[in-house]
């Protein structure tokens, strides 16, 4: 009796134990296949994240095309009425390879391309503070301040925005100049977009008033970049002239709605306002001159990529030499909207 207790023991333990190192065993797999099923889906992700940056590339396709087009097509100036001003609405990215009768609209990848281009020209060049001469320095703060006081802004905050530009510039002339050598200024580095003044102090929720209006464009030369005046909003057209008022700039806007201006002289002109008086330049108000144009070189691109899961939008700001030649300048990767993220596919 007692050998048997002694077997029944024994037998239960090793039952015990297969069952245990069954339950070992499970785990391990399910681990092991649990790890299996996230690189999978990490990988499937990481494919779906860089096909998206490549179709987005589209976008930029896209608007460098509009872009040239519109000087192939003649147009003596550039207006809100023009094909680059309409937005790319919400399209399968298959509607567009279908226009070669080689593609069917239905097939494809599930990805939704979206755009829009916009004057950067008819904003205000932050970068005018720098590229100027001693006079034109002044002369472009008085213009900022004006901007400034008419979107009630602090006309303070143009003076700390031109003395950090111009800190920060400086500083970087010295590095290119005397490479190897410290800088002594203790100058930031020059600024990329409007969200970087920051850097010099300015109050975030400045920055974010300002946005709409102000914009940094990486040129090089000497001469101001010109603001649009078939485009720019009442407050631009407003530091564009100094002596214009708010009502005088809607007069503009209403009457370029009717007919875009084909000339600069035209825009002070139609609302009897002569160059050399209202907006400086002359005897009687040596103030800053007239800042107009009628045709712009800098544009900003939007483009928007719904592919899978993934929300993926882009800014480029490009300059437009001639018909054959668009150069990219910056490209930026800002963050997805939240509504655009949610809509359905």
């Amino acid at each position: 009796m007692g050998h048997m207790r002694t077997r029944g023991r024994q037998s239960g333990a090793a039952l015990l134990l297969a069952l245990l190192i069954m339950t070992l065993v499970a785990t391990l797999a399910a681990g092991m296949v649990w790890l299996q099923w996230r690189g999978i889906e990490v990988e499937a992700a990481e494919r779906a994240r860089t096909q998206a940056e490549w179709l987005l590339n589209a976008s930029l396709d896209w608007g460098n095309l509009i872009l040239k087009s519109s000087i192939r097509n003649s147009y003596t100036d550039d207006d809100l009425g023009q094909p680059w001003a309409t937005p790319l609405a919400e399209t399968k990215l298959s509607s567009f390879l279908s226009a070669d009768g080689n593609h069917q609209d239905d097939s494809g990848p599930e990805a939704y391309l979206s755009g829009q281009i916009t004057d950067a020209q008819s904003k205000y060049n932050l970068f005018n503070l720098v590229n100027s001469d001693a006079a034109g320095k002044n002369t472009e703060i008085q213009r900022l301040q004006i901007l400034f006081s008419a979107i009630g802004v602090s006309p303070d905050v143009a003076a700390t925005i031109a003395a950090g530009l111009r800190a920060s510039y400086s500083a970087q002339q010295l590095q290119k100049d005397q490479s190897g050598q410290a800088d002594a200024t203790n100058a930031v580095v020059m600024p990329i977009e409007v969200a970087d003044l920051a850097w010099y102090g300015v109050d975030p929720k400045v920055v974010k008033t300002i946005e709409p209006f102000v914009q940094i464009l990486p040129f090089t030369g000497t001469a101001p970049v010109p603001i649009n005046a078939n485009t720019a909003p009442a407050e631009v057209l407003m530091a564009g002239c100094p002596g214009m008022t708010r009502a005088q700039a809607e007069q503009v806007i209403l009457q370029r709605r009717q007919k875009p201006f084909d000339d600069p002289a035209k825009v002070t002109a139609n609302i009897g306002m002569p160059v050399a008086t209202a907006c400086g330049g002359g005897a009687d108000n040596p103030g800053p001159k007239v800042l107009y144009s009628v045709k712009s070189q800098y544009f900003e691109i939007f483009g928007q990529l719904r592919y899978e899961q993934h929300v993926i939008r882009e800014r480029s700001v490009v300059y437009r030499k001639d018909q054959f030649s668009v150069q990219v300048l910056r490209r930026e990767r800002v963050p997805p909207d939240p509504v655009a993220a949610a809509a359905p596919a």
